[in-house]
């Protein structure tokens, strides 16, 4: 008999880009077919402050914890942070910088994005991740315009996910929550530069992944209504009406991984130009 499917979160925390995480993360959890991972990641962490954000998050929707943070006092409040949460925490490079200074004789200088060559390239992707960040879940400061891909959708549809994606190939990628009955905001409406796309997914996935979501740290949430499937195609029907009457191309997310959704949207980006 085939298990059903599990949804758990997995929260990667990087002092770069988050590729190296990223990698060992869906290595691992292409290991289980019936377990899917509900994907955080947070790149670009280097101060006490934008952890202490990041713990909270992980907090309020606990998982497994991957790092790859080099300055130890960071990676050490990351451990004893998850420990009083009791949600297991991992550095990713850890083992392998133990076995390197072994071996070597001396110990690693520790120093963030050091595997990465600091040309024309890599400040292009920095300056989208940092754009991206800016620009989550609706944040709209003035500059909207700048974006190379916006994304809108309903409550989990993967916008943060695969915005930090095509950031990590340097697209600024901004992403703006559609609420039912709420209409999208006018500087959206307005914007000439970017490519919009709307996601999708089909409201039993959406559904599914809602359930998996911890929501004691929203007091007063109505979380039936939030899962109710029927609902959740009342909203995906309000989401599509709104693309459609803007000719915004939509793509469905549900049987796509990260990567895909991904090269859905790059495809879609010269015809926008």
């Amino acid at each position: 008999m085939t298990r059903p499917l599990s949804y758990f979160h997995l929260h990667l925390i990087s002092d770069a880009t988050g590729e190296t995480l990223l990698a060992a993360g869906r290595a691992a959890a292409a290991q289980y077919a019936n377990a899917r991972a509900i994907e955080h990641i947070y790149p670009l962490i280097r101060t006490e402050k934008q952890l202490r954000k990041v713990l909270d998050d992980i907090d309020a929707e606990p998982g497994i914890v991957l790092y790859t943070i080099v300055d130890q006092k960071l990676a050490a409040i990351i451990d004893e942070t998850c420990s009083s949460m009791g949600v297991p925490s991992v550095s990713v490079l850890e083992p392998v910088l133990t076995t390197f200074q072994s071996y070597l004789g001396a110990p690693a200088h520790r120093r963030a994005s050091a595997q990465h060559v600091l040309n024309a390239d890599y400040f292009r992707r920095i300056d989208a991740l940092n754009f991206t960040m800016e620009h989550d879940d609706g944040q709209l400061p003035p500059d909207m315009n700048e974006a190379d891909v916006i994304l809108i959708g309903i409550s989990r549809t993967s916008k943060t996910p695969t915005s930090i994606y095509l950031a990590n190939r340097g697209i600024k990628a901004a992403n703006i929550p559609i609420v039912l009955g709420i209409p999208i905001p006018e500087a959206l409406v307005a914007a000439t530069r970017p490519l919009i796309v709307g996601l999708i997914a089909t409201a039993e996935r959406i559904s599914q992944i809602r359930q998996n979501r911890i929501l004691s740290s929203a007091p007063g949430y109505d979380i039936e209504h939030y899962t109710d499937r029927a609902n959740i195609a009342e909203e995906l029907a309000y989401a599509r009406s709104i693309c459609t009457r803007h000719g915004w191309p939509i793509i469905d997310v549900t049987r796509r991984s990260i990567e895909e959704t991904a090269a859905a949207i790059l495809a879609l980006r010269p015809r926008n130009r």
